[in-house]
């Protein structure tokens, strides 16, 4: 089960939701690829001190998978998912930020569905359709709300567990681009996964060219050009199965159904200087669809959005629309403004 795992892993970030499109010259590059938090990882940075800045990020990287890993028996979350109630700092930090996202998304985002993922099998790789009644017996586990976080401890009600994967490569992203930062490296790309961060510009001083991926191609549907932001996909054709009737179940699934989503959106981009933040909102902006989601943008700000839908749209918030250059002639674009028009 493990090979079966590493290599839908290796497929999944091989068509990923982000493509990198560099095209960077060797001006004292140094790369770290290892595996953590699930998936396969990347550091590439430039300059004198990207040895350095690279091994301080990794190794801080693989320091919080051991106290975020839900599957790891030593790490902080799985004694908290099994009765402890003291945490490190980190993780504490980390579930209060997820929980206020879950308040401010109204639940759209909740890291306590991971009972249903777990029914679901995409913890195990072991994929089944549970029942109406499984789900409705699990969904009495499944709330936010009842997680209590205070100085340092977290209680949880008795069969309720947390699963911090929709915050944890984007807080990483985030550690990562400060280490960098500490060790004098001023230009890197930080791939974890899919989940992107741009360090400053390019060794030759200009953006960084991300590629959106197409979610019903191999292809780059459009390229972003930024720097100093992190990039983040969430869709449900990155893991995905297929059932004996024929109905395929993507993994991001809705805490109000039990169900994996299923609404008008292929996928859900967040930019921004954040890279929780992008993390967090990706995962909840999909499973809002784009309505919500556009209503949630406006009246909050602070990050840029792609959605694209089932009927070949990109809707662009205008922070991006400059930034953006689409390449696949079968999608439309429209932007969205902060004020409606």
């Amino acid at each position: 089960m493990k090979l079966r795992r590493l290599t839908s892993i290796l497929a999944a970030i091989l068509a990923g939701a982000i493509l990198l499109l560099c095209g960077c010259a060797d001006v004292g590059e140094h790369s770290e690829t290892f595996y953590a938090m699930d998936t396969v990882m990347t550091i590439t940075a430039y300059g004198k001190n990207a040895e350095a800045g690279t091994s301080a990020a990794r190794e801080e990287i693989l320091e919080k998978d051991k106290l975020w890993s839900v599957t790891n028996e030593n790490s902080t979350l799985y004694a908290l998912n099994h009765g402890a109630s003291a945490a490190d700092a980190d993780t504490l930090a980390l579930i209060s930020y997820a929980l206020d996202i879950s308040e401010k998304t109204g639940g759209a985002l909740d890291p306590t569905v991971y009972p249903i993922l777990t029914a679901w099998g995409f913890t195990t790789d072991e994929n089944r359709v549970p029942d109406d009644e499984e789900l409705s017996r699990l969904l009495e586990n499944v709330g936010y709300e009842r997680v209590t976080v205070s100085e340092n401890e977290v209680r949880l009600p008795e069969g309720m567990m947390l699963d911090l994967g929709a915050v944890a490569k984007g807080r990483a992203s985030d550690l990562a681009a400060e280490l960098l930062r500490e060790n004098g490296v001023s230009s890197a790309i930080i791939n974890l996964g899919g989940n992107v961060y741009a360090l400053g510009k390019k060794p030759d001083g200009s953006d960084w060219r991300i590629g959106i991926k197409d979610p019903e191609s191999e292809k780059s549907v459009g390229v972003l050009s930024l720097s100093d932001r992190a990039v983040v996909t969430s869709g449900s054709y990155e893991r995905c199965f297929t059932a004996p009737d024929g109905t395929v179940y993507g993994h991001i699934i809705d805490p109000k159904t039990g169900y994996p989503v299923n609404n008008e959106l292929l996928s859900a981009t967040m930019i921004a200087a954040d890279g929780t933040l992008c993390d967090a909102l990706s995962t909840a902006m999909f499973v809002m669809g784009s309505e919500a989601a556009e209503s949630y943008w406006r009246e909050n700000g602070g990050f840029d959005m792609i959605l694209i839908t089932k009927n070949h749209e990109l809707i662009l918030t205008e922070g991006v629309e400059k930034n953006f250059a689409l390449l696949e002639k079968n999608y439309t674009v429209s932007i969205l403004k902060k004020a409606i028009q």
